[in-house]
């Protein structure tokens, strides 16, 4: 199975001035025209997929509507690759009415076992490393020898590399990935030995410098 993880576009919940409030934004003009320039490059460099995968949140199905478009697919899509701190620990997203309003004061990686969010059925850091690492199983059983496309975020892609490294709670490394990055994992039949391959991580080639 080949998996390739991309990062959405540019959205209002990157830019400095962010309240960090209405978790749920789309994107903003600078994030479209990134999702186009995906759309337009990533079929030259991989002309078909077998399944395409969004998060729920706006600025992920946003950035993945040109890709369906052009691979003329369905998408489906997935509330576990929501970001961090965005569902509750038991992984349902929160409602437009219970959504917490901020972010605890500390960086999730320093408490890993504590609620991300100042709401006490807040997912910690190692409820969304479960989430991420259930689905990248499921789907491996689910799409053995195809090439799946996954849209969401910074974080989700970070955590996949946890998960596929079998890091412990205590991480000293964070992956950053860009706006419309493309990051690609290879699963490979190897009993008794590894099984997953980085093939490439945080590819932009489709972003000339004014889109970056």
């Amino acid at each position: 199975m080949h998996l390739y993880m991309i990062r959405h576009g540019q959205s209002y919940v990157n830019l400095p001035d962010w309240s960090g409030t209405n978790w749920d934004q789309p994107l903003t003009e600078l994030g479209r025209r990134q999702a186009a320039a995906l759309a337009a490059w990533l079929p030259q460099r991989l002309p078909s997929v077998d399944t395409i995968y969004a998060s729920t949140m706006a600025r992920a199905r946003e950035t993945a509507a040109p890709l369906a478009e052009v691979y003329n697919m369905p998408i489906s899509f997935e509330d576990r690759v929501r970001e961090i701190g965005n569902n509750r620990y038991d992984h349902v997203p929160w409602s437009a009415d219970e959504q917490p309003g901020r972010f605890a004061d500390f960086w999730a990686s320093e408490r890993p076992f504590a609620p991300v969010m100042e709401e006490p059925k807040s997912e910690t850091l190692m409820h969304f490393r479960a989430r991420v690492g259930v689905f990248i199983e499921e789907i491996v059983a689910a799409h053995r020898g195809e090439r799946v496309l996954v849209v969401c975020h910074g974080g989700v892609i970070e955590f996949a590399f946890d998960h596929i490294f079998n890091i412990g709670p205590w991480r000293r490394c964070e992956v950053w990935t860009h706006n419309t990055g493309v990051t690609h994992f290879e699963y490979v039949e190897h009993p008794g030995r590894e099984v997953w391959r980085l093939r490439s991580h945080d590819r932009v080639d489709h972003l000339t410098p004014d889109l970056r």
